[in-house]
């Protein structure tokens, strides 16, 4: 298989196939009900959709207004597109009159239109103004986020989501900044932290950690993680698949303990006199961790930290 390189605004799907794959969408279950939880520019939905028999059904979310007038062109009576996390699939479901789904799909990252548009004020690398919401429609920009929160608060999310040790220094430079001028561009911020960080990793720029952090703040993505996940697993009938692909470390974590909740049970004390029937059982079976193959990291740098754990529920695990 050869895979070429990808063209600035256009986004290659990172584990297309694997994603995919992991479903499980043949035989009896081609004809089922799926979710892709995060749209993006639509490469999982397609591939999925091209699986799918003629009674299937995918729903999929996302929160980016672009993504949905990407998802608006696909004519198929079988998709439905929902403008909104899929932290809400519950919800969801209900207003469709659906119980549970047969598989699930997370693919937690952000798209390369999203990073290589210097509107909507993701990166670093191109001047912009400092956005970076999914959803542009609603919500707090991080320009207004760092106008307003307090250097407590703007060092614990370096700290905590960026993973930054010069969280307070970082802080406490954007605290000084904003009282000259308003911080509203990404340069700004940009040229704010590399004064502030003092040493970095070789090859990486001062900036990513801090970046990453605000946007994660901005969009709540570790606590649309933590809802949907608790969502994904009640919504997945038992034998369904629920495969997530994470890209940092925050993500996966949750991810792990997650599953690893499900599929690990206490063991009691082999000497108390209990009955096999009686003994705890596992709500779900793991069934693998894949990283992208040395092919695909050549071709799109991006999937270089992408990781895709999937697991089944098992019929122990009825909601």
């Amino acid at each position: 298989m050869t895979i070429t390189a990808v063209p600035a605004f256009q986004h290659r799907t990172v584990l297309l196939d694997e994603a995919v794959d992991a479903l499980e969408l043949g035989g009896e279950r081609a004809n089922g009900i799926y979710i892709d939880g995060t749209f993006g520019r639509g490469g999982h939905t397609r591939l999925i959709l091209s699986r799918l028999g003629p009674q299937a059904r995918l729903i999929a979310f996302d929160k980016d207004p672009q993504a949905i007038a990407t998802a608006e062109q696909i004519n198929d009576p079988r998709f439905t597109i929902v403008h909104d996390s899929f932290a809400t699939m519950a919800a969801a479901l209900a207003e469709r009159g659906i119980g549970q789904v047969d598989g699930i799909l997370l693919d937690l990252g952000i798209s390369s239109p999203q990073v290589d548009d210097a509107a909507r004020g993701f990166s670093f690398r191109n001047d912009g103004p400092l956005d970076m919401r999914m959803d542009t429609t609603r919500g707090q920009s991080a320009a207004e986020w760092l106008a307003v929160e307090s250097a407590e608060n703007l060092e614990k999310v370096i700290r905590d989501y960026g993973e930054e040790r010069f969280a307070f220094q970082i802080a406490k430079a954007i605290v000084a900044r904003r009282e000259i001028e308003p911080i509203s561009t990404t340069r700004q911020l940009a040229g704010i932290v590399a004064g502030a960080v003092k040493t970095r990793e070789k090859g990486k720029d001062p900036a990513t950690r801090t970046f990453q952090a605000i946007r994660i703040h901005v969009n709540q993505e570790l606590e649309d993680l933590e809802a949907g996940l608790s969502q994904a697993y009640d919504c997945v009938a038992p034998g369904g698949i629920l495969a997530i692909i994470s890209f940092h470390s925050l993500e996966d974590r949750m991810v792990k303990r997650f599953f690893a909740s499900k599929a690990n049970v206490p063991q009691p004390d082999r000497r108390l006199p209990i009955r096999a029937v009686d003994l705890p059982q596992p709500e779900m079976k793991l069934l693998a961790k894949i990283k992208p193959s040395n092919e695909e990291v050549e071709a799109n740098p991006r999937a270089r930290s992408a990781v895709m754990r999937v697991a089944r529920k098992l019929a122990g695990g009825a909601a």
